[in-house]
C-alpha cells in the first residue's frame, strides 16, 4: 500500500553546475538556450528562464572541474523545513547549515548515498525584472526574451548513481519524494528511478552509472511550451555548432518529448516540453518497466544511445 504523500518540499529550486570553460558555457546558456543573467558573485553567474519566479534556477560556477556542485529544493514552509532537517539528520547524512547565497536564505545541506550534495531552504528571493525586462502581463515574472531557444522554466535534472536501489529507499525518507516510475532489471536491481515531491510527474531521475563512478551528473532540463519549439531548438543548436547527442524524440518513461545536447564544458542539457504529465492520484502506483521492455528503445523505437549510460560529468577516470 502506498505511503501517504508528504508535501514538505514544494519544488526543485536550482542546480549549481561547474564549468571549466565558463565564458563559453555562459554564452551557451544565455545566447543559445536563452536564459537571463540575474546576478554575479565571486566565480558564479546566476541564471534563470523567463517564467521562473525565483532569482535563479541555475548557478554557473567557474571551476577546474565539471558536473554538479549542489542542487537546491525549496521547502513548503519554515515548519516543513524543520521537519525535513530532522528527518535527514535521523538518516545520518547531514552536512549542516549554510548562509545561502544571492538567491535564497539559510539552507540545510546533506548528501545522498552516492555523494551528490543537496540543500533545502525556505527563504527565497523573488526575481524583480528591470524596466527593460518587465512583462506586459503581471502574472509573469519576466518578458519573453526572444533569444535562442528561449526556454520557459527549469523542469528537472538527472543524476548518475552506482546503487539506484539505495537512492530509491533514501529520497522518500529525506525529501518525502514519491517514486512515479522505475526500471527493474532482470537480476532484480533498480536501473533507474523517477521521483517527485509534488504533482509533477518527476523533478529528479537517477540512472545507473555504467562506469561505476560515484557522484556524477547526467543532465539538467529546461522546458519549452510545445514540441515544435524543440524541433526549432534542434535547428538553433545546429546553427550554433552545439553537439546534439540524441533526439528529438519521445521517451517511453514519463513520455517526455526530448532533445539532448552538450554545452561547451561537456555538461549534458535537455530541452523538453512543458506540458508534462501530472500525478494527481494520491495513491499513485509506481510504474515498473522491465529490462526487455527498455531494450525496445524509446516510445517510437529510437534506441537509447550508449553514451546515455556512460557520459556524465565530471568525466569518469580511466580504469
Amino acid at each position: 500500500m502506498p505511503l501517504e504523500p508528504i508535501f514538505d518540499v514544494a519544488h526543485l529550486g536550482h542546480v549549481e553546475l561547474l564549468s571549466d570553460k565558463p565564458e563559453a558555457s555562459l554564452h551557451f546558456f544565455v545566447n543559445v538556450l536563452g536564459l537571463t543573467e540575474s546576478g554575479r558573485e565571486g566565480d558564479s553567474v546566476y541564471l534563470r528562464a523567463y517564467d521562473d519566479y525565483e532569482f535563479h534556477t541555475l548557478k554557473l560556477t567557474a571551476s577546474n572541474s565539471t558536473g554538479m556542485r549542489h542542487v537546491g529544493y525549496r521547502a513548503a514552509s519554515p515548519q516543513a523545513l524543520e521537519r525535513r532537517v530532522k528527518a535527514i539528520e535521523r538518516l545520518g547524512c547531514g552536512i549542516g547549515w549554510s548562509d545561502g547565497d544571492l538567491g535564497h536564505g539559510p539552507a540545510y545541506q546533506f548528501h545522498d548515498p552516492d555523494d551528490h550534495v543537496f540543500e533545502i531552504y525556505y527563504e527565497t528571493r523573488r526575481y524583480e525584472a528591470p524596466e527593460d525586462q518587465k512583462p506586459a502581463l503581471k502574472n509573469q515574472p519576466q518578458r519573453f526574451p526572444a533569444r535562442g531557444v528561449a526556454t520557459r522554466r527549469l523542469d528537472h535534472f538527472n543524476l548518475l548513481a552506482v546503487d539506484v536501489d539505495a537512492i530509491r529507499d533514501f529520497l522518500p525518507k529525506a525529501l518525502g519524494s514519491r517514486v512515479t516510475e522505475q526500471i527493474v532489471l532482470n537480476d532484480g536491481s533498480v536501473g533507474g528511478c523517477w521521483f517527485t515531491v509534488n504533482n509533477k510527474s518527476y523533478d529528479v531521475a537517477y540512472t545507473r552509472d555504467a562506469t561505476g563512478t560515484r557522484g556524477r551528473f547526467h543532465h539538467i532540463t529546461y522546458a519549452v511550451d510545445q514540441r515544435e519549439h524543440i524541433l526549432q531548438a534542434a535547428d538553433i543548436f545546429l546553427e550554433n555548432g552545439v553537439h546534439i547527442e540524441t533526439g528529438p524524440h519521445k521517451h517511453a518513461i514519463q513520455q517526455t518529448f526530448f532533445l539532448y545536447v552538450y554545452e561547451p564544458a561537456g555538461n549534458r542539457v535537455e530541452v523538453a516540453n512543458a506540458g508534462a504529465r501530472l500525478i494527481l492520484a494520491p495513491d499513485w502506483q509506481t510504474v515498473t518497466w522491465g529490462e526487455e521492455e527498455r531494450k525496445k528503445g524509446q516510445a517510437w523505437g529510437l534506441k537509447t544511445i550508449e553514451s546515455f549510460h556512460t557520459h556524465g560529468t565530471p568525466p569518469a577516470k580511466p580504469g
